[in-house]
């Protein structure tokens, strides 16, 4: 795989007002108990993909999906350079993942996500 292709969307983060009341919801459609829960966000692994519910939006007003790649400064680059707008700069959210976000010319927020290379541990 090249550095500029995407391993497909990956992460699937929804803002929510209410996370109890997303948690029942999200908990009966998915089948399973969320894997992270805390007071800051609720996470599900669900078929090898990632959906996320984020109290308050963390400024989002709608879903947004994050498509995996192997290098986010490459792919940031290439995106930006076919005409999508930078939103949120690349930024290591923990563990080493890191994350940005951009949108492309009619304004839809679209997300990246790069997680450590397994083989450098």
């Amino acid at each position: 795989m090249s550095d500029s292709s995407t391993e497909g969307i990956k992460i699937v983060l929804h803002p929510v007002s209410d996370l109890d009341a997303a948690k029942a919801v999200y908990t009966a459609l998915l089948g399973i108990a969320p894997q992270a829960d805390s007071s800051y966000y609720v996470g599900y692994d669900v078929e090898g993909q990632h959906i996320g519910l984020v109290p308050g939006g963390a400024g989002m007003s709608s879903p947004v999906a994050y498509w995996r790649v192997p290098d986010i400064e490459a792919k940031l680059a290439e995106v930006t350079a076919a005409g999508a707008t930078l939103k949120d700069p690349v930024r290591n959210v923990g563990n080493g993942r890191l994350v940005a976000a951009f949108t492309d010319p009619d304004g839809n927020v679209l997300g990246l996500v790069q997680d450590p290379d397994p083989a450098a541990d």
